[in-house]
């Protein structure tokens, strides 16, 4: 039909044709033409004006598919619908003036009229499931185009919401098709297979055939018997018990060499190495978790086979090997690199066990960790058990050389034996300060992330400072206080601070120098993405504290020791004032006057004889030190000016 006659005014149904359909329409919205009830008729007094129309649900009228048939039908005028339709605008406001239209339709008298209720319930539904809105509703041969209608593909018309009013039995419950339940969990369980599919293509080198491994569960006596007779005639005539020392050093060293470092070595980190170049566990560090690993089995190595060189040519008379006197092969191996190794890993251990803790609780790396445990090599050591022997090792060999210098009887030979234990003692203690000051370096570090120093204005409400000035107030580097390597924490815990009208959860930091009283404050949501032993250096309580999202903010400016007074509170004013194992601190200034004061109370009286012991201790250590200097600085002064 042409675009020019569908807007023809004259081309619109006539006024009874409108009313009719009109009728038609509230039926079919009263009582949706496919159910029982389903019945539309006019008024007793249609029947006498042929013009109005009496449909019923044996009524029917023949509506072809092809809009052109209709075109063609030799029918009456009045009888027959545009191929036009027209959208009321009070759709959805006022259902009772909806004018349904369909496509072209020709209403039949009664005889034709078998077919016309099922054609129009047919219609009336498909109309339905469109749910079309639009001002203007346009009908072309074979296409019917309507202004801002969404285009939807048939599978995809499955998916839409259906009208409330269609039946139960056509209708179909909402369903997203972008739905992705279950992918995270498919992918997870595909990446976890796929993990150990090539953890079960990792193949571990057997060092059962080495020589150390033979030789390391072996005692002496088994080795003796393994040579001549000769031999073994001037081997009795030799210090056996020193022989039986040396002998323990060497087996110790394979067993730590072969069932500790070469373990790690070739079950835990080729097995990583291997998962890594298969893109798998990608953001674990070898270095942070294994250290210098490498050069640890390199120096155990070499210190191993020279000392098995040394037993078989200068114990057992092997004139086969060449080998240096034990004496320069302790001092060789223990003053070069073997003691700065073990160094080098230790100070590195403390990191890489926490590091090991945070990773555990991942999927992927236990998985990882349960197959290499499960190793026969590992004989049901865990990776903790691993990392830590190079720490035993280390403390373990002053002893060992201590008992071949207690059984030997050369001179020269228990010099050289006592400056390598002295060496390795040396070394013990050096990396023992070196190890706290590394723990107390982590433990200030994490204090600095966990305290917060406010400014002036927002410690004390006195002071006014306006925005374009406090630029000027920029506060040093207060972060600074705590990295002080001169600086100790002696003591530390919660207590609660007595406000004129509340309890405050406080927490304190005695210092060999000052006193620190912060206030706890929690986040009102609580953090979820806290990393577990995020600070494993702090204190229990203050974890605990920093697990729930929480800080410490910094009540008022430290208080030095030496313009610290410190009172406890009677019990006759404990009991009027309600409170319990009370004691005051209060903070003087170089004129002798008081500045600030803090009421703190403790859960138990020993809890505060505790606090206050302390502080009493810490007061009078930093007194005695400054005298101390002040007496050392007057005395340097007058021999000065003596000179």
């Amino acid at each position: 039909m042409p675009l020019q006659d569908i807007f023809d005014v004259t081309k619109f149904p006539t006024s009874k044709e409108q009313s009719a359909l009109n009728n038609l329409a509230g039926h079919l919205w009263d009582s949706p033409p496919w159910s029982p009830q389903s019945t539309v008729s006019t008024s007793p007094s249609s029947s006498d004006n042929p013009e109005e129309v009496s449909v019923s649900e044996n009524d029917g009228a023949d509506i072809p598919k092809d809009p052109e048939e209709n075109m063609n039908d030799d029918c009456p005028d009045d009888a027959l619908l545009h191929n036009q339709s027209f959208a009321v605008d009070q759709l959805v406001g006022n259902p009772e003036n909806i004018c349904i239209i369909g496509p072209t339709t020709e209403i039949y008298k009664d005889d034709d009229s078998s077919n016309q209720s099922t054609k129009i319930k047919e219609l009336h539904h498909s109309r339905l499931l469109e749910r079309r809105r639009s001002s203007v509703v346009l009908s072309l041969p074979g296409l019917e185009v309507f202004p801002g209608d969404l285009l939807v593909s048939d599978g995809a018309s499955d998916y839409m919401y259906h009208s409330p009013w269609v039946s139960s039995t056509d209708s179909k419950k909402p369903k997203w098709p972008f739905s992705k339940k279950g992918t995270l969990t498919k992918g997870k369980q595909k990446h976890m297979s796929d993990l150990e599919n090539c953890l079960s293509s990792v193949k571990i080198q057997d060092f059962t055939g080495n020589e150390l491994y033979i030789l390391k569960d072996k005692t002496w006596n088994e080795v003796i018997s393994m040579y001549t007779a000769e031999n073994i005639e001037r081997i009795q005539k030799s210090n056996r018990r020193r022989q039986e020392s040396v002998w323990e050093l060497f087996t110790s060293e394979c067993t730590y060499y072969l069932d500790h470092l070469l373990v790690l070595k070739k079950v835990f980190f080729n097995a990583l190495q291997h998962l890594q170049n298969n893109d798998h566990l990608l953001d674990v560090d070898l270095v942070r978790l294994f250290a210098n690993l490498e050069e640890l089995l390199q120096e155990s190595l070499h210190f191993a086979t020279g000392l098995l060189n040394t037993i078989k040519s200068r114990e057992l008379g092997c004139s086969a090997t060449v080998s240096l006197p034990l004496s320069d092969l302790l001092t060789k191996h223990f003053k070069d690199n073997l003691c700065l190794s073990h160094q080098v890993y230790c100070m590195n251990y403390t990191s890489a066990v926490i590091y090991l803790e945070s990773i555990k609780q991942r999927d992927d790396f236990t998985i990882y960790l349960k197959w290499c445990e499960q190793h026969e090599q590992c004989k049901r050591l865990h990776l903790s058990d691993l990392l830590v022997a190079p720490l035993h090792r280390l403390t373990r060999y002053p002893l060992l050389l201590k008992n071949i210098w207690k059984r030997s009887t050369d001179a020269t030979e228990k010099i050289a034996i006592v400056s390598t234990k002295d060496k390795v003692e040396s070394s013990l203690r050096d990396l023992e300060g070196k190890v706290k000051w590394l723990d107390k370096s982590q433990k200030y570090k994490q204090l600095q992330e966990v305290i917060v120093w406010p400014s002036l204005w927002e410690r004390d409400k006195r002071f006014f400072i306006p925005e374009g000035l406090k630029h000027h107030f920029k506060e040093p580097n207060v972060e600074s206080m705590l990295s002080s390597p001169n600086r100790d924490l002696l003591h530390e815990g919660r207590l609660i601070l007595t406000e004129s009208t509340r309890l405050l959860d406080v927490y304190l930091f005695l210092f060999d120098d000052f006193l620190l009283i912060t206030k706890i404050k929690r986040n009102k949501k609580k953090s979820t993405n806290v990393e577990i032993n995020q600070y494993p250096s702090l204190h229990p309580e203050l974890q605990m504290v920093t697990k729930e999202g929480g800080y410490c903010k910094v009540v008022d400016q430290p208080i030095p020791l030496d313009r610290l007074s410190l009172k406890t509170v009677d019990q006759f004013h404990t009991t009027v004032y309600g409170m319990k194992n009370a004691f005051m601190v209060q903070h003087e200034n170089r004129y002798q006057q008081c500045i600030a004061a803090f009421i703190l109370q403790t859960h138990t009286e020993s809890e505060k004889k505790t606090w206050m012991s302390q502080i009493e201790m810490a007061v009078s250590c930093y007194t005695e030190t400054h005298r101390s200097k002040r007496l050392s600085t007057l005395w340097q002064t007058s021999e000065s000016a003596e000179i």
